[in-house]
């Protein structure tokens, strides 16, 4: 079983995406680690953790020591790193991907520092393979200003970002949130990712709960998919939706997000009206994470895909209470053997 693939990640971010002084006390990394190495199903366990270069959890700023320790914390538990976040976002030392020329030369800085951590995960043999996952670290009332040359901006700084992750040996996927400018909708992320250019070194990260809500056109109507009246009860409407989107975004994946929406959004900070992640079990949820997953973990053929060598479950904003539960992640990693069962190879 150990040589199965896609193996099974947990991501340690819901720990501090949306704590903090105005919320709920942060998770610490090691608490995220810890609960992830103590879930287990029928002896089977989680392989890693995809993890976000930010503090409190890792600094994009580690030094060769911090990141020993960091190596060393995974060894102990038996847990691989995977897929990395790089904070690109202005408040975090980053900046607009469409912005000044010094808030697109911080998002570059930002970029290559996560792709030298990765690069160095992989060269103390704790990250056998994983993405940097970036955005376009602007809002969609700002994009929609000037679309089209926004748009360019983005893809320009994509195409520079790309560039820096071929020197260090990485691949950037960009997740689509629709609280992204230039991102928000299935036909904007597909334009910004042709005019990237950068097919096999640019990709796309997927999550089965935002690019769920690419089908409602929210923050952009215009390329909703499914009818206003839709039923949730309609299983063959979603599905030509679901094909529809997954048609034109799947060949562009690179990493998948396993996740659970019950259709509604949620507005946090920068994160306006973004995906509403609910626990795999949750009776609201409106996705069947089988099936949904088939959408991206199979080529046009049916084939599995073997280019994704690793699936993470994604769920942030939950109550701490919920976050500290360690029956939540025994709950969520059955969901994701569950798809790995399906889909393996």
């Amino acid at each position: 079983m150990s040589n199965v693939f896609p193996k099974l990640h947990n991501a340690t971010w819901p720990g501090f995406v949306g704590k903090g002084p105005d919320s709920e006390p942060f998770i610490s990394l090691d608490k995220m680690i810890d609960m992830t190495a103590k879930a287990e199903v029928n002896g089977k366990k989680f392989d890693g953790v995809d993890l976000f270069l930010s503090e409190p959890h890792v600094s994009i700023d580690s030094s060769k020591d911090d990141i020993k320790l960091l190596v060393d914390k995974l060894r102990a538990n038996n847990l691989d790193a995977g897929s990395l976040v790089a904070p690109v976002w202005k408040d975090n030392g980053g900046g607009s991907a469409m912005g000044t020329n010094d808030d697109r030369k911080n998002f570059l800085i930002q970029v290559e520092k996560a792709c030298k951590i990765g690069q160095k995960l992989k060269d103390l043999g704790v990250r056998p393979n994983g993405i940097v996952r970036i955005d376009s670290a602007t809002d969609v009332k700002s994009w929609s200003e000037n679309p089209i040359e926004n748009t360019k901006l983005i893809a320009d700084t994509f195409q520079k970002a790309t560039n820096i992750a071929i020197d260090h040996g990485e691949r950037l996927a960009a997740e689509g949130e629709i609280c992204w400018g230039g991102m928000h909708s299935w036909k904007w992320m597909l334009r910004t990712l042709e005019l990237t250019d950068r097919e096999g070194h640019l990709g796309f990260q997927a999550d089965l709960a935002h690019s769920m809500l690419y089908l409602l056109g929210y923050n952009a109507e215009e390329h909703r998919i499914l009818p206003k009246d839709f039923s949730w009860d309609d299983k063959e409407t979603f599905n030509i939706a679901y094909k529809e989107m997954t048609d034109a975004l799947s060949p562009w994946t690179i990493d998948l997000h396993i996740a659970q929406n019950d259709g509604t959004v949620k507005g946090m900070g920068s994160h306006d009206k973004t995906g509403k992640h609910c626990l795999a079990n949750d009776p609201n949820g409106k996705l069947d994470i089988n099936h949904a997953a088939s959408f991206w973990l199979k080529d046009s053929n049916g084939d599995l895909r073997k280019d994704i060598k690793h699936i993470c479950w994604d769920g942030c904003m939950f109550p701490n209470s919920t976050l500290e539960d360690q029956s939540t992640w025994n709950i969520i990693l059955d969901a994701m053997i569950s798809v790995q069962d399906e889909y393996s190879w």
